[in-house]
């Protein structure tokens, strides 16, 4: 089944700042993208390039070989529909928008699961599941 991964996870996998959270965020991505469950959007794809060279410094060849190397899993496409059906799930459950597109996306994509440190553990949105992979 379809597990989402947040930018916040990816982001750990290469924060040598943060060595306990990065073990984590390694397993759990090597764990799922071999499973083949693996699946983020354009907008953590985004926000990950973003993020890798803003805030890590990375350089901007590395941070796009990362970015890309995500690619090979599936990615949900940031459409209007996915941008209306946020607004309203952003409304709905008082969620900033970019946690909502996160969360619709997760749910387009069919997701069991939504790994995130951003949204609160163990909240649901219907079948989808947020897990924090950092608690506890």
């Amino acid at each position: 089944m379809p597990a989402f991964i947040d930018t916040n996870v990816l982001v750990y996998c290469t924060d040598a700042a943060a060595p306990a959270k990065q073990r984590r965020a390694r397993a759990l991505v090597e764990r799922l993208s071999a499973a083949g469950e693996a699946v983020v959007s354009t907008q953590v794809l985004i926000e990950l390039f973003h993020v890798l060279t803003r805030k890590q410094k990375l350089p901007g060849a590395a941070a796009q070989a990362l970015v890309l190397a995500c690619t090979a899993w599936p990615v949900v496409d940031s459409d209007t529909a996915l941008v209306a059906a946020a607004i309203e799930r952003s409304l709905q459950h008082r969620l900033s928008i970019w946690d909502a597109m996160v969360v619709q996306a997760a749910l387009q994509a069919q997701a069991h699961t939504l790994y995130s440190e951003d949204l609160g553990h163990g909240q649901r949105f219907g079948a989808l599941a947020v897990v924090n992979p950092f608690a506890g």
